[in-house]
């Protein structure tokens, strides 16, 4: 089907002109609707992957409840937040004669995004960004339905990381043991840590799970947050780890895959600005114990990506997109300076 088929089947309120492509999208595809007398986009439309979100009509329930229980508490829900328009027969979603899975919401007009938070005032923004969702749906009881298995659950990821190293697929264990040894002499502190959440110490909570700044939207003309948008990942986890994902990128002086590990080390500056733009919104929401773990949120999340790169490459690179053999190995290595550079300065 052409995409003009496709975009036929959603109960639009504007009769559309043109479809573009919107960007290179990792995971989804994502166009831009134009609708007739208007050059700025009507809509959003995007093919949801289904080989990395198995369940999408669950994922798009999810998105519509929680963007309308947001819409009830917000001044301008048309921008404040993400509102899914449905197809002629009232779905959630179109599945195309393929077999691949479409949907549409509303574009959110004279809103911008950043790519990557490159000053504190930017870092604080962010902050202030996921504590606004965080706020929004900390009275949302409902449960969200789990899109992706395991996530965050070091103990599921030991149990991968002890198969990857019995297994030893790609003949490479031998070659980096010292790297193996990061991850085993910090097994039982992070163990510890998910099992407070285990124990209900942490509470449940709506979490975002892919809480970089591109993932917020901001006014184009005074820059005020607007919403947080790319909800496909929500689920109930403790917020900490939504907390501890945002440190690992916007402190990082270094890339995620710096071959030169002298410009790897977390920016306390950077820490200081999220912290304190999260903590201006969300701090009488968190419990002491919450407030407690946000340093060491950090290190769990960076921990558990120094496990997953280089399980990875232990497995063959399997998982990760690689430019190069040693890729991951070189991801593993810059994550883990990341690692010991907020140990240094947080613990």
């Amino acid at each position: 089907m052409t995409k003009e088929e496709i975009i036929a089947q959603f109960a639009l309120d504007k009769k559309p002109r043109e479809i573009r492509q919107m960007g290179e999208g990792f995971i989804n595809d994502t166009f831009l609707v134009l609708v007739e007398g208007q050059d700025e986009p009507e809509y959003l439309l995007q093919r949801k992957n289904h080989i990395v979100f198995p369940n999408v009509p669950a994922m798009m329930d999810n998105i519509d409840k929680v963007s309308r229980h947001i819409a009830k508490k917000v001044s301008d829900p048309l921008r404040e937040c993400m509102n899914v328009i449905p197809t002629r027969d009232g779905a959630l979603y179109f599945k195309d004669d393929q077999g691949l899975y479409w949907a549409v919401c509303l574009f959110i007009k004279n809103s911008t995004t950043f790519d990557r938070a490159d000053s504190p005032e930017l870092a604080r923004m962010g902050g202030e960004g996921l504590a606004t969702f965080h706020r929004l749906v900390s009275d949302y009881t409902e449960p969200v339905t789990a899109i992706i298995e395991g996530f965050h659950n070091i103990r599921w990821r030991f149990q991968q990381w002890d198969e990857s190293l019995r297994r030893d697929a790609a003949g490479r264990v031998k070659d980096v043991q010292e790297e193996i040894g990061w991850i085993e002499s910090r097994r039982s502190e992070m163990l510890a840590f998910w099992e407070k959440y285990e124990k209900g110490e942490f509470p449940v909570r709506v979490t975002h799970n892919d809480t970089k700044i591109s993932n917020f939207l901001f006014d184009k003309t005074d820059g005020h947050q607007l919403c947080a948008i790319d909800l496909d990942t929500m689920m109930n986890l403790t917020l900490l780890c939504d907390i501890g994902d945002a440190l690992r990128s916007y402190t990082n002086t270094g890339a995620e895959d710096d071959p030169d590990l002298s410009k790897v080390e977390m920016s306390r500056e950077m820490y200081d600005a999220y912290v304190g733009g999260y903590l201006s919104i969300m701090g009488e929401y968190l419990t002491p114990e919450e407030k407690k773990y946000i340093p060491f949120s950090g290190m769990y999340i960076t921990y558990e990506q120094v496990l997953r790169f280089l399980m990875d490459y232990i497995d063959g690179d399997k998982y990760y997109k690689i430019k190069y053999p040693e890729h991951n190995l070189v991801r593993t290595r810059a994550q883990y300076k990341l690692l010991t550079s907020m140990e240094r300065q947080l613990k």
